[in-house]
């Protein structure tokens, strides 16, 4: 009888003009969310369900990077993308981080993989460049970018001493909505100010950068940041996150779906922390602000 009673109310609300109108201007629970609901088995896929393009950015034309690549998704029709630039490491060009672009643009996020200004590049350096970078990708694009990106959803990430800077770039900015530090290296283990969502990811082969020695310090460190992830990838080494990784992305692309797309539908592949096949080791805050 109380649920008939609550049946019952719900239809005459329905019903109601001043419900009806107030109902239909309701703005969606998420105008961010982009493609179809998740799946464990289209997270571990190298590619998601948009079609992409890319176009060259030569260095000729750029200030303060290297150039690079943009990868953007083809559909207009479910409004602006959010953003992501990714950087190489130490003495690597930029197709060490040339797998982000396909799998993270058929996913729904226009990105910008890029060059440094020197394969030395230290990583504030790195970091710096992530910066001049999201700059030009919301200023200095062509149209064709511009018009699918939304400037106010952006994220970084890197490799190697590109993780290193990525954690600067999040610390220098924090409007940056999220941050995947890969195999992250970066001298300075203490990144308190960093208020950015951020997923550090490592590798339990990495012998360059390894997780007791960088990752964890770093995910440690970051008490200013309410969301953070440590991921340590089962028998991942250095090179491994230089090339296209089931682990390593689906983790990624769930981050950034949630954290970029506010796209709670990801909740679930984040929270609780708890590992699976292809994991050493999960551990996350998870308050999933």
């Amino acid at each position: 009888m109380f649920r008939r009673s609550i049946v019952l109310l719900a239809a005459v609300l329905a019903f109601s003009p001043g419900v009806a109108a107030a109902g239909a201007s309701a703005p969606a629970a998420n105008p961010y969310e982009r493609g179809p609901a998740p799946t464990e088995q289209a997270l571990l896929a190298p590619l998601g369900s948009f079609t992409y393009s890319t176009v060259v950015v030569p260095r000729s034309q750029v200030t303060g990077f290297g150039g690079g690549t943009i990868y953007y998704p083809d559909d207009t029709s479910q409004g602006t993308y959010g953003g992501v630039v990714a950087v190489p490491g130490f003495v690597s060009p930029e197709g060490a981080v040339a797998w982000l672009g396909p799998h993270m643009a058929s996913r729904g996020f226009v990105v910008f993989t890029i060059a440094t200004t020197s394969p030395f590049d230290q990583p504030t350096a790195r970091g710096k460049q992530l910066l001049a970078a999201l700059d030009h990708l919301t200023q200095r694009t062509p149209d064709a970018v511009r018009k699918r990106l939304d400037p106010a959803r952006l994220a970084v990430t890197g490799h190697s001493m590109g993780g290193g800077g990525a954690l600067y770039a999040s610390g220098a900015r924090p409007g940056i909505k999220a941050a995947i530090p890969l195999a992250p290296y970066n001298q300075d283990k203490t990144w308190n100010e960093v208020a950015t969502p951020t997923l550090v990811v490592g590798g339990s082969a990495d012998q360059i950068a390894s997780v007791d020695k960088h990752a964890r310090p770093f995910y440690n460190s970051l008490t200013g940041a309410r969301d953070r992830g440590l991921l340590n990838v089962a028998a991942a080494d250095h090179g491994d996150f230089t090339q296209e990784n089931s682990i390593t992305g689906r983790y990624a692309a769930a981050w950034l779906k949630r954290f970029v797309d506010e796209d709670t539908r990801y909740d679930q592949y984040l929270c609780p922390a708890t590992g699976g096949p292809g994991v050493t080791e999960y551990s996350a805050s998870c308050p999933l602000s």
